[in-house]
């Protein structure tokens, strides 16, 4: 998934600090993604960089797309991070430089590990269901890990929680209660889907040691007392044994946690660096001729062409939220 902001801000992330448990609601704003997907992009935000090694979330949909080309996002570069394709409803096709082909669905976990490089394009396919509804994310890779190999990982089974009061969590990335993903993660962290049935009344088993957020896909949960509508993000801190959840409606909501992460890092458009010179290197290589990030092949259409870098400079953020 790529950042098509035509002039993005550089986000100045990591070297957070602990908190203690919180509620904060973190406002989102509207991005327009491709041609005719909207999304609501709710990290990084103001108050909010980042959760655990979770930099970049976008929540889009459900957006009737019967008549409409739907998701179509050109071949563009990553470095420094993974991408991870959630999907409620609908089908994207992936595509890398690597040769991967792909179409993820609903409940499957599509993870591209970008490392020191790498391009995708996703789009929905030529023929595809009417409706379209997820979320993309990405992880941001510590020091140690960010130059691996680029890598692309599809996971159609994954682990089920099915708890008491009408739960039920699906672990796409890391663990969860004891339930452990098949994706890939270079630090510790978990993303969760829970589906809420109408009238669940619950409580889910926390680290302490992870900082966590739940995002709202659908109907109206309450966490921790907090009432939720769909599209909103709400920080909850560290410091949880658990997480006391409630429905009077069916409702969807993402569990993202993970320790917060201590590095600080740069990131700008669809890199995630150390250091400006790092991200205008990578900018100058894709736009120049994108070898070092390979070919997508069978895309119709061109490659995207990375924006201007922004006037100041880009350093990574001293020791904050």
């Amino acid at each position: 998934m790529s950042n098509l902001d035509l002039s993005p801000t550089p986000a100045r992330c990591g070297g957070n600090r602990h908190t203690g448990p919180v509620r904060e609601l973190q406002p989102g704003k509207q991005v327009p993604l491709g041609e005719s997907t909207l999304v609501r992009r709710l990290l990084p935000n103001l108050g909010r960089r980042m959760v655990g090694a979770w930099c970049f979330v976008d929540h889009y949909g459900p957006d009737n797309i019967a008549d409409e080309p739907g998701m179509q996002v050109p071949p563009h570069p990553h470095m420094g991070l993974q991408t991870v394709s959630w999907l409620r409803a609908g089908e994207v096709l992936h595509r890398d430089s690597l040769g991967s082909l792909q179409t993820v669905r609903p409940g499957e976990l599509g993870l591209m590990t970008a490392g020191r490089a790498i391009a995708h394009s996703e789009e929905s396919p030529r023929h595809h269901p009417d409706i379209l509804h997820g979320a993309q994310l990405w992880v941001a890779l510590p020091d140690a890990h960010r130059a691996t190999a680029p890598a692309f990982e599809h996971h159609a089974d994954l682990p089920v929680i099915t708890g008491g009061g009408g739960l039920r969590a699906t672990v796409f990335m890391g663990e969860l209660a004891g339930a452990a993903s098949p994706g890939t993660t270079y630090t510790p962290l978990v993303g969760a889907d829970l589906a809420l049935a109408a009238g669940t009344d619950a409580r889910l088993p926390l680290d302490p040691d992870f900082e966590y957020a739940a995002l709202t896909i659908a109907g109206a949960p309450e966490v921790d007392g907090v009432p939720l509508t769909p599209g909103s993000l709400l920080y909850l801190g560290c410091g949880r044994t658990d997480l006391p959840v409630r429905a009077t409606e069916a409702s969807d909501l993402l569990l993202l946690g993970g320790e917060p992460f201590e590095e600080e890092i740069v990131m700008w458009w669809n890199f995630v660096g150390r250091t400006g010179d790092e991200i205008a290197a990578a900018r100058a290589e894709w736009n120049a001729d994108g070898d070092g990030f390979g070919t997508v092949h069978g895309y119709a259409g061109d490659r995207l062409l990375a924006p201007e870098l922004p006037p100041v400079p880009l350093k990574p953020r001293g020791r904050a939220r």
